[in-house]
């Protein structure tokens, strides 16, 4: 296959990844089969499409039909293969960094085939993997994962997509190495959550200790 030909696929792959951690979630809360389906749609296609407008494209997931058949496919094995919700989240969170290590990649290489330069085009892959999980935990009244400070959420794809920032310029990118930094992103993502990885708050605890909290307005 072709080098757009994988990108598809990678961009599917990571759609219905996606799309089963938002219908895991759903299980979790007592959704319907309907409820189901859309917040795995949400959450498999909504940052493909906050890319795509950033570009100022129509996006993939209403130009081409076929993105929306992962979620399909993803609201139909979690209601037929996935009744034990006692392991849902473990799985969620598989799933679902399994989507952001393939949609980190994706995101940057489009926005780098559309000539945004490699900063950018790597901020816009970021965006791309963390936007669906942040519709996803809104709409389902969830604390982000994006915003806990025991979950290094936003890393692991920032890593991933500066790496294929970093290659494309050098002409050393291919579908191999977007494979490779897939895997690294994933495992990063996995070795975070299993031995608690965390990363410094928005003040040092000296800061924190010896001041008061801002008042609301």
């Amino acid at each position: 296959m072709d080098a757009r030909t994988w990108s598809l696929v990678f961009d599917l792959l990571g759609v219905f990844f996606f799309a089963v951690s938002g219908c895991l979630l759903a299980v979790q809360k007592n959704f319907d089969i309907v409820g189901s389906l859309m917040l795995g749609s949400l959450t498999g296609l909504g940052g493909g499409v906050i890319r795509d407008l950033v570009l100022g494209r129509f996006p993939n997931s209403f130009a081409e039909p076929v993105y929306l058949a992962p979620p399909v496919l993803a609201a139909a094995v979690v209601y037929f293969l996935m009744p034990a919700v006692q392991k849902a989240r473990r799985t969620l969170l598989t799933f679902d960094a399994a989507g952001l290590a393939l949609f980190c990649i994706t995101g940057t290489v489009t926005a780098l085939s559309y000539g945004v330069n490699p900063v950018s085009a790597a901020l816009l892959g970021t965006v791309t993997a963390i936007g669906g999980g942040l519709m996803r935990d809104t709409v389902a009244n969830v604390r982000p994962g994006l915003f806990d400070r025991h979950d290094l959420y936003a890393i692991p794809a920032m890593v991933g997509a500066g790496a294929v920032a970093a290659l494309w310029p050098l002409g050393l990118y291919s579908t191999a190495a977007g494979v490779v930094v897939a895997v690294v992103v994933f495992a990063f993502r996995i070795l975070a959550l299993r031995l608690r990885w965390r990363v410094p708050l928005a003040a040092s605890s000296r800061h924190r200790s010896g001041g008061e909290a801002p008042a609301r307005e």
